[in-house]
């Protein structure tokens, strides 16, 4: 038996709102805030029990991590806001040029951040359907302890990073064949590391960008990077780990208390994030990973000796999965060549890491964000925040980082909430008073 008739069933609506954000990474937060603050009615859902997404789920607090200088530019807005906030209610620690995120006491920054905007939260409830009348979604089916229930919206922000209500609702999508996919990874944090012996190692390999043995120019040579693959090497060496084993860890953060809070070190190609089979899988083997590393850490990096496991990610760190045909598709032409668009809705540093590439934006360079790659084709009021939006294989390493998911997402919080006030669809809406908004709200768009 390959499929089973399910009864048609009535459900109750749960709730009817403005905008309907789906996700609460980097790009479905910063949308409910900024819609939120422009005044219309707000609702925010989460299938976990916190808010942030990649940062609290998956461990990782570097949002700008690539802010190496001074030169580097910053889209300003809520991405921005998200490190300020952290650091005035002590969720962070200043390093080099960016603030590192206390990946768990974000759980409550973003509570705060949520409760003041005045967004309506929903936790522990999973989108599972689109509600579509026509070409236009009109709300969502969700799941959670409560049941089936219908949530109705005027306008549905769908920030699940798979696309998941763009699949729902019928809107054109690709996925590329998971064996090029970039890998996925469970991060984790260790506790009982004697930390200056730790950085004096560190201090004294001067690594750099260039050594992640990715392309990259001749100023990531002179750019300082925490990558460390020795201990893996040798472990590998001498049979301790499997040999096909993807680990070298890049780490960001540490305390006082003898703990480096967060190592991503595993990094597993293969795997469809859209695939239950394969995230059962990526969850389970990721887990294993992690106690490799930790035992070639203890074996083979000093400081590491009497290191044991703090903490690990309580979800699968995601980089690829669905990417949306958009109004316009980003190309790798427009990230390094600066490129400019009328319908600009924010800006972020030429910056790509991923795909064998990484070119760092240590040089003052940056592009337009369009609105258009933010707008599914073929259904209407339907926007999408995160690292879904349109764009080639190359710009997916540059749209899919926190920062720029903030871009994005803000830019679809505020035209949604714009198109709503006008009683325009979202593909209709009126981008100068959708820039002038963002503005305001303390967005570069130029």
């Amino acid at each position: 038996m390959k499929t089973v008739e399910v009864p048609a069933k009535t459900i109750p609506v749960m709730a009817k709102t403005d905008v309907l954000v789906i996700g609460s990474g980097p790009g479905g937060l910063s949308a409910a805030i900024a819609c939120a603050r422009e005044g219309v009615d707000t609702m925010l859902v989460e299938r976990y029990g916190c808010f942030g997404g990649n940062i609290t789920q998956s461990m990782v607090g570097t949002l700008a991590w690539y802010r190496s200088n001074d030169r580097v530019v910053d889209a300003g807005g809520i991405g921005c806001e998200f490190e300020q906030m952290s650091k005035r209610m002590g969720a962070s620690l200043s390093i080099f040029l960016y603030e590192v995120i206390d990946t768990d006491m974000f759980k409550y920054v973003a509570d705060t951040m949520v409760t003041k905007a005045g967004i309506l939260p929903v936790l522990h409830c999973a989108t599972v359907d689109a509600i579509m009348e026509g070409n236009r979604i009109k709300g969502v089916v969700t799941e959670s302890k409560s049941g089936r229930q219908a949530i109705l919206a005027k306008r549905v922000i769908d920030a699940t990073g798979d696309a998941d209500i763009v699949n729902f609702a019928g809107a054109p999508y690709r996925i590329d064949p998971k064996d090029t996919l970039e890998p996925v990874t469970v991060n984790f944090g260790c506790s009982g590391v004697n930390i200056q012996t730790f950085l004096d190692y560190i201090l004294t390999r001067k690594t750099s960008i260039a050594d992640w043995g990715q392309k990259s120019g001749e100023k990531e040579a002179e750019e300082f990077s925490t990558y460390l693959v020795a201990p893996f090497l040798k472990a590998k060496e001498k049979g301790e780990i499997p040999k096909d084993a993807h680990l070298a860890s890049y780490w960001n953060d540490f305390t006082d208390a003898g703990e480096v809070r967060s190592l991503n070190a595993v990094h597993m190609p293969g795997y469809d994030c859209t695939d239950v089979w394969d995230l059962t899988k990526a969850e389970i083997e990721g887990r294993k990973h992690v106690m490799w590393a930790i035992q070639a850490l203890k074996k083979y990096t000093p400081g590491f000796e009497k290191a044991r496991l703090r903490t690990m990610g309580a979800s699968l760190g995601t980089r690829e999965s669905r990417k949306i045909m958009g109004g316009y598709n980003l190309t790798e032409q427009d990230v390094l060549n600066q490129a400019r668009f009328k319908d600009s809705i924010g800006i972020n540093p030429e910056f790509l890491d991923g795909n064998n590439v990484a070119i760092m934006p240590s040089t003052g360079r940056y592009f337009h964000v369009p609105y258009g790659i933010i707008l599914p084709q073929k259904v209407e009021n339907l926007l999408v925040a995160g690292r879904c939006v349109a764009g080639d294989k190359a710009t997916h390493a540059a749209i899919r980082q926190m920062m720029c998911c903030t871009v994005t997402g803000q830019g679809a919080g505020v035209a949604a909430a714009v198109s709503v006030k006008d009683k325009v669809t979202c593909r209709q809406v009126n981008m100068s008073r959708v820039q002038k908004a963002l503005k305001k709200q303390g967005v570069r768009i130029e």
